[in-house]
């Protein structure tokens, strides 16, 4: 399946290459950026006029005023302020909301989903999301598309990705809920879906297997499924602890989908690296979160447009909309409980719960929730970087880190909607929008630069 997976991400979109092409340019070729303004996310300041220079897929400095190399190639953004490449710590990259979400599901293949997958992709890197963190699919797909836009076959965002979502049976990560008894079957390991300790090393050990750079479980009820519950405890203590053990002998993270308190309690005790969603967080589980050091991933966006769609009659079924109802509206008031109480906030939104490329209207909701402009901003930098455990390589325009850089018209401090107006990215040192324009890909190559029902909430 993966491979047939991969050939038909790589099948249609042959004209990428021209993105490879461009990736490979001359390493001794400098670029400086010519910044109006720069944000230092690490230092959490505006800067003036800003250069930053760059060498391959690598910056090599950030200076002040504007420095031009002997032979190097300027690109002027005079009235722009320039940002690190944004990072969306929870996507579902394979997948979008729509009103026949539930019946697409009947019809479309895995083929079907990876094809717009591509389209996804390209739509969130030119909002200037560089990085994603996909917390879920299907069948693994996301590592074929992962793997072509490494590979410089597509266009899209630097991804980490979870393939498929741990859960239990009957839970929210298993996608037969709501099927007739014929069609459920009895999902298992492979599908994501354990019922004891065993289960779950076994489960983190095929993801190792599968080519994952992560784990995403599901100890709690969720909105989008099915079923009847959106917060109630699926995963037990010891479940959530042989997943979290396994998954750290092997280099992974976990992320865990949880809205209710008693599930959230379970997943920091049992050592999880980040809450997601996290609706109902007390103060209990504010504290646990401090005390473990436990990451938070509010994703207001998501319970906004839920709560939304929940009053258009059909887009839901019944049993959906009258969560998304209940759950989504409360996410906002938590977010800002949380960044109240000092807990870690990265920046993530559930992208396919809401249309791709929507991505920065959770910053304007940030500041709603009582969030500082710059904070929000740092979320999606320096947080998220922390929260991947690649900081060395991103999170701010600083010396050594990836070419990374995106310019919006104007000062996203004084105004955050700005940051729904990206106009210029580059990724890896790659220029792929300039001037609010997307580059076609012989643009690049001769640039001056070298729905079924969403997996979550």
């Amino acid at each position: 399946m993966s491979q047939f997976i991969a050939t038909a991400l790589g099948s249609l979109v042959i004209l990428g290459a021209a993105s490879a092409r461009a990736s490979d340019a001359d390493s001794a070729t400098v670029t400086a950026i010519h910044c109006g303004h720069l944000i230092d996310t690490q230092a959490g300041k505006l800067l003036g006029e800003t250069t930053v220079l760059i060498r391959g897929k690598r910056i090599e400095s950030v200076e002040s005023g504007r420095q031009a190399p002997p032979g190097s190639t300027e690109i002027d953004l005079p009235n722009e302020t320039c940002l690190p490449g944004l990072t969306d710590s929870h996507t579902h990259l394979t997948d979008q909301t729509s009103r026949t979400a539930y019946v697409d599901q009947y019809h479309w293949n895995i083929a079907d989903y990876a094809v717009r997958s591509t389209v996804y992709a390209r739509r969130t890197l030119l909002a200037g999301f560089t990085t994603v963190r996909n917390v879920g699919d299907v069948a693994n797909e996301s590592v074929a598309l992962r793997n072509a836009i490494n590979a410089g076959i597509l266009e899209g965002p630097r991804i980490f990705t979870a393939g498929i979502p741990i859960g239990s049976t009957g839970g929210h990560a298993d996608r037969t809920n709501g099927y007739r008894s014929d069609l459920a079957g009895d999902p298992g390991v492979v599908q994501g879906m354990i019922n004891s300790a065993d289960d779950a090393v076994k489960a983190v050990r095929l993801h190792y297997k599968n080519g994952d750079d992560l784990i995403k479980i599901m100890p709690s009820g969720g909105v989008l499924d099915e079923s009847s519950s959106g917060d109630n405890p699926q995963l037990t203590l010891d479940e959530i602890r042989a997943i979290v053990t396994t998954a750290h002998d092997y280099g992974f993270t976990v992320a865990a989908h949880a809205h209710g308190a008693e599930a959230i309690r379970r997943a920091v005790i049992g050592g999880v690296d980040s809450i997601e969603h996290g609706t109902f967080l007390n103060d209990e589980d504010m504290k646990l979160m401090k005390e473990h050091g436990t990451w938070y991933v509010p994703t207001i966006i998501a319970g906004d447009f839920v709560s939304t769609k929940a009053k258009v009659p059909g887009y839901y079924p019944p049993q959906v909309a009258a969560k998304a109802a209940a759950i989504g509206p409360l996410i906002l008031g938590t977010a800002g409980r949380a960044y109240k109480a000092g807990v870690k906030i990265a920046f993530g939104t559930d992208a396919a719960v809401y249309p791709h490329g929507q991505n920065a209207h959770e910053f304007e909701l940030m500041v709603q929730a009582g969030m500082p402009p710059m904070f929000v901003l740092q979320a999606a930098t320096t947080h998220a970087a922390q929260l991947l455990k690649h900081d060395k390589d991103l999170g701010s325009l600083s010396a050594g880190k990836l070419a990374d850089v995106i310019a919006v018209p104007g000062n996203p401090l004084d105004d955050i909607s700005l940051m729904k107006r990206v106009s210029f990215v580059m990724k890896d040192g790659v220029v792929y929008k300039r001037g609010g324009n997307a580059l076609i890909f012989e643009e690049q190559v001769n640039a001056p630069a070298p729905a079924s029902p969403a997996d979550d909430f």
